[in-house]
């Protein structure tokens, strides 16, 4: 069993300089949990930045192998974390075990998929273009490209995802994939299971000689600052709200040196519901639907917010049927009071609004979130009322009914950027709607057919962002293998003899990668 000491963690050891602390709580009672955690000092900040920009070198030239068995010792570790920690977590978060053991399995399989890009190689992206000399008018110099860590990452720990977007998640494996250091910062609705995560990435570093500052956490509020204005940090992961997010952006850009910030933040995940699927099948997709909004207690950034349909008599029995099934939803626990205000205050904004109408939900008691369900005027989206774009995290949705497919189109132009867009049809419906498809290739970064987003794969082909506000850079993912490319810059070498290129970018090819040479893929030396 892990001691909970409530230390920072910097270069492999302890410390513990400050005054001040901070008390973990049970999220089911709001009772303080036997454990506090001493915040981060400034000179304790600098201290964890420096100890991984001193392990940069050493750990971004590795092999990628070596960083491999890294990955996967950590997941060894993780897999290895027994029912104490597992109670750990459902205390600090109030979810269930069987979702805590689930999210293990997803955060060391993610490290694991980590170890296999390392291993098969392409996320060096070498391009080798070869000496022309006899080229006229002017010969070509030798020209050869791959991609290296950018330095040290912070990590910011999310609130809903305390395995898979925290201490061992996926900003955290992407970095270190990409041999990048890493200084997270601890979440404070989950420190203990922080701590007990970090340890495991600790014994994992020690098992295969990682150099020491590979990982370092700190605790603590208003600690973040110094941290992304730390000279040594080279980019920065955050999932979290649109407010954390941008203040993060911002302080980034405003640095002598500014760094990328790659913050998931904000979005509403718009369903259609097209006439051909209501009329077949609208009982189950208020079903389905119902479902989606409240796992959870809807405190997923996935969570489908808003759900538009053009009216119909079908569309009229679905929201009757929608209605009722959301009205008879449980109240649930979140994952923290500060959550449970949030959402709160995100209800009241919408009970307020004259162009919104609450359809469904009992008022919120106690700890505990009860799903809500709203109806607003299509005005509120033709006019960009702002309301309807804010994400309300909890298990609430609003319903938007639009006059024609006309109306549906210009409704959806005036949606800002989403993590995910969802369309509900048939057949017949891709056949009338088919110009729908790439108005929400513009919007979101996941476009799903009868399928609903709570539930993102990690895998290859996956993307977890998408255009502002749902991320901070578009270009970019935080689930799956391509997250990796985040942490990573080109680096091009000129005319340099073989013998001082970079095994990826030498003639034998001894890493047996797939390489763009002279324009033509092939794993052959040159």
């Amino acid at each position: 069993m892990t001691l909970i000491t409530g230390f920072n963690f910097i270069a492999g050891g302890r410390s513990a300089n400050g005054s001040v602390t901070v008390q973990s709580v049970d999220a089911t009672s709001g009772e303080a949990l036997p454990y506090s955690f001493h915040q981060a000092t400034e000179a304790e900040v600098d201290a964890a930045a420096r100890a991984a920009e001193a392990a940069y070198p050493a750990f971004r030239n590795l092999a990628a192998s070596r960083r491999a068995e890294f990955l996967d010792a950590i997941a060894d570790e993780l897999d290895a974390l027994g029912d104490d920690f597992i109670a750990i977590v459902c205390r600090e978060t109030a979810l269930p075990a069987a979702r805590i053991q689930g999210e293990r399995g997803r955060t060391s399989g993610q490290m694991r998929l980590f170890a296999s890009v390392l291993r098969r190689g392409d996320f060096y992206g070498a391009r080798i273009d070869r000496a022309m000399p006899e080229r006229k008018p002017l010969p070509r110099a030798d020209l050869r490209q791959y991609r290296i860590g950018v330095g040290p990452v912070a990590v910011f720990g999310a609130s809903n995802f305390p395995l898979a977007f925290s201490t061992a998640g996926g900003d955290t494996a992407a970095a270190l994939a990409a041999g990048c250091p890493v200084v997270f910062k601890a979440h404070s609705g989950h420190m203990a299971t922080a701590e007990w995560v970090a340890d495991a990435i600790v014994r994992a570093a020690g098992r295969t000689a990682m150099p020491a500052g590979v990982f370092n956490m700190i605790y603590g509020g208003g600690v973040g600052e110094w941290l992304v204005r730390h000279p040594a940090i080279q980019a920065v992961g955050f999932t979290g709200s649109l407010r954390g997010g941008r203040a993060l952006c911002d302080m980034a850009a405003a640095r002598p040196q500014p760094i990328p910030v790659f913050a998931e933040m904000s979005s509403i995940n718009p369903v259609l519901l097209l006439p051909d699927a209501l009329k077949a099948r609208g009982e189950q997709v208020a079903a389905e639907l119902a479902a989606s909004v409240v796992l959870g207690a809807g405190q997923f950034c996935t969570n489908p917010g808003l759900a538009i349909g053009i009216r119909s008599p079908e569309f009229v029995a679905f929201l009757e049927r929608f209605t009722a099934l959301m009205g008879d939803q449980p109240a649930q626990t979140m994952l923290n009071a500060g959550g449970l205000r949030s959402y709160c205050h995100g209800l009241e904004n919408l009970h307020q609004h004259p162009g919104v109408s609450h359809l469904a939900g009992a008022r919120q008691e106690g700890n505990q979130a009860r799903a809500q369900l709203f109806k607003a005027d299509v005005s509120l989206l033709l006019e960009g009322d702002e309301l309807l774009q804010e994400e309300v995290f909890g298990p609430a949705t609003v319903v938007v009914e639009v006059a024609d497919k006309a109306e549906l189109i210009r409704a959806l132009r005036g949606l800002r950027g989403q993590l995910t867009a969802t369309l509900i049809a048939e057949p017949a419906d891709l056949a009338s709607f088919g110009e729908l498809t790439s108005l929400l290739e513009q919007k979101a970064g996941r476009l799903l057919l009868n399928g609903y987003p709570t539930g993102v794969e990690v895998c290859d082909a996956m993307v977890h962002g998408g255009p502002y506000p749902a991320t901070s850079d578009a270009r970019g993912t935080s689930v799956g293998t391509l997250a990796i490319d985040r942490f990573l810059r080109p680096v091009c070498y000129q005319n340099y003899p073989d013998a001082l290129l970079p095994d990826a970018l030498k003639n034998a090819n001894p890493l047996g990668i797939q390489r763009l040479v002279d324009g033509v893929g092939t794993r052959d030396a040159i």
